[in-house]
């Protein structure tokens, strides 16, 4: 099942089609974004960061959908279980918010009088400047964080679509950067320091109108060396590759297909906040997670809606690297996520 890829090579062919599935430990493959055949309104383009640690976190997206611009920014309290998110949208950009080709390389800037995202990448690594007027009763939000000593490997994925055949997604995720900086929000200030972490997810493509995903991140030290793991299922055609790969010390280790199991309640709707399980197909990864709080939105206009449910908790199990060591792990903070979109 699993495919890797090896050498640099264009992502799409001259069809628009991806000229190579499956995943890489780091962006090998080249997105061009002219390459593209399919509408502008139907390619979806996006930075995520999230920065946390035991007490608190903070999460940035921009994001470039076609007919809309998407600028987030959430504080996350995991000592009183709440969050706090502001979110704004702008019409049609359709690509105009240029968005980098790579996760390697490349600034964004949104600004204008209500809020300023400015996300820079250089030799030293990321640094995340974001400032929200009014993000919470009348108190503004200031952020200057620093990502950096960033992991050897990570997780990249050419992922098509079985309902489309220009449809694709190209996807990095780093999990485990080193972290400092703060937050303000108002005269409360958030300091990040040795015990936090970050992880980024890039993500560029075009997506068919309705999708479901799973998706699931933690990163933490242990005995001294770097942890984590990215988990994911419920979109594309993955059979050449899975987004499921365990970090430590730096190094990838691949694992199949990853089962996400949600509590239903007694009226067979998902219970977010009771304990969920993973598992992988290949016997790998046995999981158990424990939520503590759950950061939902629901959009709905008309013909566009997004059901997000991004849970943040307590993974326990254990998981077995490629040379058969078995990692055991216990109440590690990360989050597991379910997806609805129409888009």
């Amino acid at each position: 099942m699993q495919k890797l890829i090896n050498e640099e090579k264009p992502l799409l062919d001259e069809n628009g089609k991806l000229a190579e599935k499956g995943y890489s430990t780091k962006m090998l493959l080249k997105y061009d974004r002219k390459m593209i055949k399919s509408s502008k309104l139907k390619i979806k383009e996006w930075d995520y960061y999230l920065i946390y640690n035991e007490n608190f976190g903070v999460a940035f997206t921009v994001a470039d959908n076609g007919y809309m611009g998407l600028y987030s920014a959430t504080f996350l309290d995991f000592v009183n279980k709440n969050e706090i998110t502001k979110t704004n949208m702008s019409f049609m950009p359709l690509g105009k918010t240029n968005m980098p080709s790579s996760s390697s390389f490349g600034n964004i800037e949104i600004k204008n009088k209500k809020y300023n995202y400015f996300f820079q990448v250089n030799e030293k690594g990321r640094e995340i400047n974001v400032y929200i007027k009014n993000f919470y009763k009348g108190e503004s939000l200031i952020a200057n964080v620093k990502l950096y000593d960033e992991p050897k490997e990570s997780m990249c994925i050419a992922t098509p679509f079985w309902e489309k055949e220009n449809c694709f997604y190209y996807n990095h995720k780093v999990v485990g950067y080193k972290v400092k900086g703060m937050v303000k929000i108002g005269n409360n200030k958030y300091d990040f320091e040795e015990n936090s972490q970050g992880i980024l997810d890039w993500g560029r493509g075009v997506w068919p109108y309705k999708c479901t995903w799973l998706w699931g991140a933690c990163a933490r030290e242990i005995s001294g060396k770097k942890f984590g793991f990215n988990i994911g299922a419920g979109f594309g055609d993955t059979s050449n590759a899975s987004e499921n790969m365990i970090f430590y010390d730096g190094n990838a280790h691949k694992l199949e297909d990853v089962k996400f199991e949600i509590p239903k309640t007694q009226k067979g709707k998902d219970d977010f906040l009771q304990p969920w399980a993973m598992t992988s197909s290949d016997g790998r990864l046995d999981l158990k997670f424990e939520p503590i709080l759950d950061r939902h939105s629901n959009t709905n206009a008309l013909v566009i809606s997004s059901n997000q449910h991004q849970v943040f908790g307590r993974y326990s199990g254990k998981i077995i690297l490629d040379n058969g060591v078995k990692v055991e792990i216990k109440n590690l903070l990360g989050f597991a996520e379910k997806v609805v979109n129409r888009w």
